[in-house]
């Protein structure tokens, strides 16, 4: 089984001050503390950029360590809004079964929570969804089978139907 793990981090960061994905947590940025998790139990790691692709990609790609697992995607319509990114995102995951769906402002999730949540994987679902305290929360693990319905939907799309899953 083949999880790719997709970081959506193309966004203007317009509710912070700084820039999300290089904004820092335990010492590294929040790009960094994700990539470090997911390449524990993921084969490739996306990144989907947008604002300030260039600085972004520059400063992962100054950590070696983090770098092997790497793939970047520009979402050029990352200013219409986060599905665009998610697109973009399943795309790059032709030859995987799963895709995590990874929002950047996440960087506090504990390496733990990810071997336990790809466990949850089974062939009697096509999408899972970690819930806490009765709500349901993010990232979101997606199955191949979604990918078609999910790349056909129009960009300006905030969610898919529910009718669809």
């Amino acid at each position: 089984m083949v999880i790719n793990g997709i970081i959506l981090s193309a966004g203007y960061s317009s509710r912070m001050d700084e820039f999300k994905p290089l904004a820092l947590y335990k010492e590294k940025s929040f790009v960094e503390n994700i990539i470090i998790k997911l390449k524990e139990v993921c084969e490739k790691i996306i990144i989907v950029t947008g604002y300030k692709k260039d600085l972004l990609k520059e400063k992962i790609l100054k950590n070696k360590k983090v770098t092997d697992k790497i793939v970047f995607v520009h979402n050029k319509n990352f200013d219409v809004g986060m599905f665009g990114s998610i697109q973009a995102g399943i795309l790059k995951c032709a030859n995987c079964d799963w895709a995590l769906l990874h929002q950047v402002d996440q960087p506090g999730l504990p390496q733990k929570f990810y071997g336990d949540f790809v466990n949850e994987i089974d062939t009697k679902h096509n999408w899972i969804q970690p819930k806490y305290n009765n709500k349901y929360g993010h990232p979101i693990l997606v199955n191949k089978s979604l990918f078609s319905l999910i790349l056909n939907e129009k960009i300006e799309s905030n969610q898919i139907g529910r009718a669809h899953v």
